[in-house]
Parts: structure tokens; C-alpha cells; sequence
């Protein structure tokens, strides 16, 4: 891998390369985008096969949180550390404590968080070295669990998806299939009932889906029985890739809204969706929730703001679909298209500012 020839064609800042040898630390920052803000986004711990492989999904998350950002009004741009290590054998307090001071070398360029492979307590130990780290424990001026929130806001786009597909944004009466059911979908499958949706569950954890049908009074159905349910909405939230040559054939949903991350498996399956008339919400515009809670955090956390901000969602959302029917073109790509508009107006203006600034000092 050519990484300035890759950083150069999709135009990312930095990447920091973090070794601790007494602590086992081996860590990647890479930060794509600061136009809007500093880079905020999680850091991953995970058992890479290379360090090339570790490098690449640094990079590749580091402008996916660039993209969330922008789409979710943020004023924060995009960046991801990924540590190289087996999150339930090599971590260690020394790991993180050193791994807070390079965050703090970086002088606020980047904002972590909490990701696959870690936890509050891991955030805890960043902590204690810089103060650039969110989703810390609630005792340091955290907003706690963010799943509930995430929810929130994967329900407010639902209901723009819903309007943008049915002519109303009500969800009563609505058949929604929620595939997972786990922390996010839980809490969404409360708001769904109490609206008055009926409900479609399925999960690998037998638990979580017979809380559901005891709690919201949700039908169960088998993992792969999901897709080709009779229902109004389809809610992906589990697992990505869900979306793909074997599914889009038996889903006779006319809205696709869940929380999931990368939900389609290739751009080619948004198209498709498109060509069949399918309402398409990208993954990582309605399921910003997570990201605007722990942003708030930056500001000393309210939650009242919080839960305001995230029921932006709904416009966002609105805003994509705005942009796909202006454009003709499927939605996937208009998320896309609004991030980069937001990004693109900021930088021309923060140009226009320099050049007259420049020209002022000239006339002096």
C-alpha cells in the first residue's frame, strides 16, 4: 500500500503511528478530515492480520466519521485509532495511559472515543492522561449509555423515511421488521410500540427476542425469515451487509430504516434499490445518534440539548431524500452529496475570510 498516494486521492490530513514497548501499545490515529472541527471518532481494538490491514481500516473509518460528522450538522470532523492487540488478552492500564498522552500530543486535532474492542473503563484510563476522550464514565461529566439515544434518533428517521415513503410520518399501524434486537433496537422497538407499530423481531439471542414479544408484543420469526416478512418498514440493526443479491429480492418492505452500520454490502445494492422504488435511509445518517450524545459532551454534557440536537435526525433525513430527488439519484449517494456540500461551503468560506483578510492587511 502507497499510503501518501492513497492519503492524497481521498484527501486525508494525518496519520500518526503510536508505539509503547513496555505497555504493548500499537496504535494508528488517522485523521481525514478537520474543515468543519477537530476529528472526533472511535478508537477500535481488533486482532489485525498486518499492520497494512490495521492502517486500511484506520483510513477507511477515518473518512466514514468525516461523512457522519458533516451529515449529522457537527462542527467536527472525522478521525479513528485502531490498536493493534486482542481486546480480552492484551489490554493493560499502561496501554491506554500511553496511548492518552499521544491524544494529548495532538493538541485537540482529535477527539477518541469508545469503539469495537473497548469500554468506558478503557476511556477512563485515556482520561487520565488528556482530556480530548469522550463516553467516559458518567462520575467524570459523561452521558453514560448511548444506546438509548442512538435509538432516538434511528426513530426520528424512521418517521422521515415513513413520510418520505408513505405521505405521513405516523408510524401507527405500521408493520416494522426489526432484524436484532439488541441495546439500540430494544430501546427502538419501545418507541415503535408505544406510536402503535406492530412488530417483527428476530435475533441469534433467543433472550433478547423473547423480551421483546413478552415487552412490545412483537411477533418472533427465524433469522432468515425476516427479510421475506409481509411489513411496511425494514429495520435492519444487527450485523452490515444485510442488504445484498439474496435479500433485495424478498424484501417487500417499501422503507429500509434501522440502525446498522454499512447496511448495504456493495454501492450496487443502493442502486438497486433506487431502480425498484425502494425509500433507502443511509445507515450513518440516521444512526448519528450515538455521536451528536457524545459530542455534546465537548460542551459539559446536557442531556436535555443533547436529545434536541438528535431529533435533527428527522430534518437530516428529509434533507437526503431532498437531495436525491433534486439530483436524481439514489439516496446512499445523496448522503454523500450533503456531507460533502457542508464540508465544501465551509472550506470556500473559510478561504473567502483569508483572502480578505489578506487584502486588508495589504491595504495597511
Amino acid at each position: 500500500m502507497e499510503i501518501f498516494k492513497y492519503m492524497s486521492k481521498y484527501d486525508y490530513e494525518q496519520l500518526v503511528m503510536c508505539h509503547d514497548e513496555s505497555s504493548g501499545l500499537k496504535a494508528i490515529i488517522a485523521i481525514h478530515d478537520t474543515t468543519l472541527g477537530p476529528a472526533l471518532g472511535g478508537t477500535r481494538m481488533w486482532t489485525y492480520a498486518s499492520e497494512e490491514e490495521a492502517i486500511e481500516d484506520a483510513l477507511r473509518l477515518a473518512k466514514g466519521m468525516t461523512y457522519k460528522n458533516a451529515a449529522a450538522g457537527l462542527n467536527l470532523g472525522g478521525g479513528k485509532t485502531v490498536i493493534i492487540g486482542n481486546p480480552r488478552e492484551d489490554k493493560n492500564e499502561s496501554m491506554f495511559r500511553a496511548f492518552g498522552r499521544y491524544i494529548q500530543g495532538l493538541n485537540g486535532r482529535y477527539i477518541t472515543a469508545e469503539d469495537v474492542g473497548t469500554t468506558v473503563q478503557d476511556m477512563d484510563l485515556i482520561h487520565e492522561e488528556t482530556d480530548y476522550v469522550t463516553g467516559i464514565s458518567p462520575a467524570f461529566g459523561s452521558s453514560g449509555n448511548p444506546s438509548p439515544v442512538t435509538a432516538y434518533g434511528v426513530y426520528r428517521g424512521m418517521k422521515a423515511a415513513a413520510k418520505e415513503g408513505f405521505g405521513s410520518d405516523s408510524l401507527e399501524g405500521k408493520t416494522v421488521a426489526v432484524q436484532g434486537v439488541g441495546n439500540v433496537a430494544y430501546h427502538l422497538c419501545r418507541h415503535l410500540h408505544e406510536e402503535g407499530a406492530h412488530l417483527i423481531v428476530t435475533d441469534i439471542n433467543e433472550e433478547a427476542v423473547q423480551k421483546a414479544v413478552e415487552d412490545f408484543g412483537a411477533q418472533a420469526v427465524g433469522i432468515n425469515e425476516i427479510y421475506s416478512v409481509d411489513c411496511d418498514i425494514y429495520a435492519p440493526c444487527a450485523l452490515g451487509a444485510t442488504i445484498n443479491d439474496e435479500t433485495i429480492p424478498q424484501i417487500k418492505a417499501k422503507v429500509i430504516a434501522g440502525a446498522a452500520n454499512n447496511q448495504l454490502k456493495e454501492t450496487k445494492h443502493g442502486d438497486i434499490l433506487h431502480e425498484k422504488g425502494v425509500v433507502y435511509t443511509p445507515d450513518y445518517v440516521i444512526n448519528a445518534g450515538g455521536v451528536i450524545n457524545v459530542a455534546d459532551e465537548l460542551n459539559g454534557y446536557n442531556k436535555d440539548r443533547a436529545m434536541k440536537r438528535v431529533e435533527t435526525i428527522y430534518d437530516n433525513v428529509t434533507r437526503v431524500f431532498e437531495i436525491a430527488r433534486r439530483d436524481h439519484i439514489p439516496t446512499y449517494k445523496a448522503a454523500d452529496r450533503m456531507a460533502e456540500e457542508r464540508i465544501e461551503s465551509m472550506r470556500q468560506s473559510r478561504s473567502q475570510f483569508l483572502q480578505n483578510g489578506h487584502h486588508i492587511l495589504s491595504r495597511r
